[in-house]
């Protein structure tokens, strides 16, 4: 059973775009092995251990099936691991990002700006009269 580096495994399998985005990624303790949070790059995986992490908002869990010999292409990359994540949740039960708000709401239009800018000047010129 050979085995190889948690951040070129990551790298070989397509979860990230790059190793240091792999160390990266590690070392921000985003990554299980076998239930087992690790914040080490060089940590020695293999066939068998099973890698629990959040890519991109996504709770992802792959058990290892190969150490991987080069970042080819997706489909090659795809047999290094069996994808054991849960389903994604549907669009409609997902909340709302932070940043959502509704037409109309939040910050002025610079039309509106403009708006609010003649009414404070109006105001001013009769509190000064």
């Amino acid at each position: 059973m050979e085995k190889q580096r948690l951040d070129r495994w990551l790298f070989f399998s397509r979860a990230v775009k790059s190793r240091t985005l792999a160390q990266k990624l590690i070392e921000t303790g985003a990554i299980r092995v076998n239930s087992e949070r690790t914040d080490k790059a060089d940590l020695k995986v293999g066939p068998g251990d099973v890698l629990t992490m959040t890519v991109h908002s996504r709770l992802l869990v792959w058990r290892i099936l190969d150490a991987g010999e080069r970042r080819g292409p997706a489909t090659e990359a795809a047999t290094l691991y069996e994808d054991l994540s849960p389903p994604p949740v549907p669009r409609e039960q997902q909340p709302l990002p932070l940043a959502a708000r509704q037409p109309g709401a939040g910050r002025p239009t610079k039309k509106e700006r403009r708006q609010i800018d003649r009414l404070r000047s109006d105001e001013g010129e009769d509190s000064e009269d």
